[in-house]
Order: C-alpha cells, then structure tokens, then sequence
C-alpha cells in the first residue's frame, strides 16, 4: 500500500512523526482527505481532530489541534500547530471546565474583544471534547 510520511508540530515539540495511509483533518472550509501523491496545498485549520490512518494498523492516531496551517506535497504532510495534544493526552474534565467558561465569559461579556475571545475558546473546548468522543468510539 503507498503511504505519505506525515508531521504533527507545535510551538513547543514534535507530537507525530511517521507514515500513513490517510489523513484527515479539519481545514477552513470544512474536513480535508489526503492520500499519498495529494496536490500540493497549504491551508489553515481549525481546532479539531488530526486523524492519522497508520501504515498496516486498523488503528488511527488521533491527535487535537487549536489551528494552525497544513502543508500538503505530494509524499508530505505537515501540519504546523498552534498548540497539539496527543488525543490519548486530552482531559476530558479540563475540556468541560473549560467550556463552561467560556459559555459564562459569553454571557458576561464586557465588550466585542472578549465575546470574540470567549467564542474562540468555546470552539477549542468543544472540539476537545468532540475528539474525546471520537477517540472512545475507535478504541
């Protein structure tokens, strides 16, 4: 079978080095595919699950991404992260504290850069929470 040597990187270290068969992710304008020999590509993405079918395993690798921006060649894929978390590292309990924060930040609001800085923050907490859910569904 062919296979692409992916990267996951964030600000502070590498999180995913390896081949795959497929990856998925989720880009700006909904949730992107790559296959070995992919037109190149460079998008941003936004906070969610980075899904990495791995060479010869029935398993996936998940990992979580606030966003960042996704480079795509054809034998490459880099995904450069704001902040990763490997998804057997997520918290469910942070994620849900962190929603509910969030979601009282919303209503709370003192003016238009907060709201925009709670809604940012409900997104992550509710993609971490969606990838906690994802992640016990293939286990």
């Amino acid at each position: 079978m062919s296979t692409i040597q992916v990267d996951v990187v964030s600000a502070e270290e590498l999180i995913f080095e390896g081949l795959a068969e497929f990856v998925a992710l989720p880009g700006e304008s909904g949730e992107l595919g790559i296959y070995p020999r992919h037109t190149p590509l460079i998008t941003r993405i936004r906070p969610g699950s980075v899904r990495v079918k791995l060479e010869g395993q029935a398993t996936e690798e998940l990992i979580f991404v606030n966003g960042g921006v996704l480079e795509v060649q054809p034998n490459r894929v880099t995904v450069l992260a704001d902040a990763a978390v490997r998804g057997k590292d997520l918290d469910e309990a942070k994620a849900a504290e962190a929603k509910r924060l969030a979601e009282q930040a919303m209503v709370n609001r003192a003016g238009s850069l907060d709201y925009a800085r709670a809604q940012a923050e409900l997104a992550e907490a509710v993609a971490q929470l969606a990838a906690i859910q994802r992640l016990r569904k293939i286990r």
